[in-house]
């Protein structure tokens, strides 16, 4: 299982929400550039980035933040928030991402996410599920869709995605610990699909339990801005896993 750190982005700054309140956000530090750094100096080669604030206007916003971040690194970036067009995608390709992240247009125009996948390959595509009490949220996570989270993976599946990360927003920044009973449904019911697990973690522990209930990965967020898993640990784990 691969550990994957998180960066959302809200005016260029890095922070961390609250089950998604942007009223509750915390600065963690004015420079991702310098997070970034520290993520790839402690040996991790991913990166999921998140532009906040493209993903509540609707539009890209924080593309230079990106940009930043890809020129300064090697890591392997995917970013999300506010991605609706094939323009949209092709440009934040051209900013350095290796793969876009695709949420709430997922849900309103999957036709959307067929041509994506002819366009780029659908490995350079990640579908974001963000659910809360079983149903899919968009627009960053401020409206309920009305959508299963298993139909909707289901709907995935069926025209070519073949990795998903699923957020169990009640648990996001709540370091709570992740919702394991939802994961392990999620790959009874699909097997074959590439799970990445986010939202809860809060110590190395939840990150062996996410790989023994099938998660190819792990994105991890507050545990490391709290201090509560190390860069050393997230690191050791993130190599441990690949053995």
């Amino acid at each position: 299982m691969q550990i994957i750190p998180a960066m959302d982005i809200i005016s260029g700054k890095c922070v961390r929400l609250s089950k998604g309140d942007f009223s509750s956000q915390t600065i963690y530090s004015e420079s991702p550039v310098d997070i970034a750094k520290s993520f790839e100096d402690a040996g991790l080669t991913r990166l999921h980035v998140v532009d906040l604030d493209g993903a509540k206007a609707g539009k890209i916003a924080n593309l230079n933040v990106l940009e930043a971040v890809a020129n300064s690194t090697s890591l392997i970036i995917d970013f999300g928030g506010g991605i609706k067009t094939l323009t949209d995608a092709k440009s934040v390709f051209n900013a350095g991402a290796n793969i876009i992240t695709v949420g709430s247009m997922a849900v309103k125009n999957p036709s959307l996410i067929k041509e994506m996948i002819l366009e780029f390959g659908a490995g350079k595509i990640l579908v974001g599920a963000d659910v809360l009490d079983g149903e899919i949220r968009i627009s960053g996570w401020l409206e309920d869709s009305g959508v299963d989270i298993f139909i909707f993976l289901k709907r995935m599946i069926d025209i070519g995605i073949e990795t998903v990360f699923c957020t169990d927003i009640s648990k996001d920044g709540m370091m709570e610990g992740p919702s394991l009973i939802l994961y392990k449904e999620i790959m009874r019911r699909f097997p074959s699909l590439n799970l990445i697990a986010s939202g809860g973690v809060s110590k190395k522990e939840d990150l062996i339990l996410l790989s023994e209930a099938g998660c190819k990965g792990a994105i991890v967020g507050k545990a490391f801005y709290e201090g509560a898993i190390s860069l050393a640990e997230l690191s050791f784990l993130n190599t441990a896993n690949k053995k």
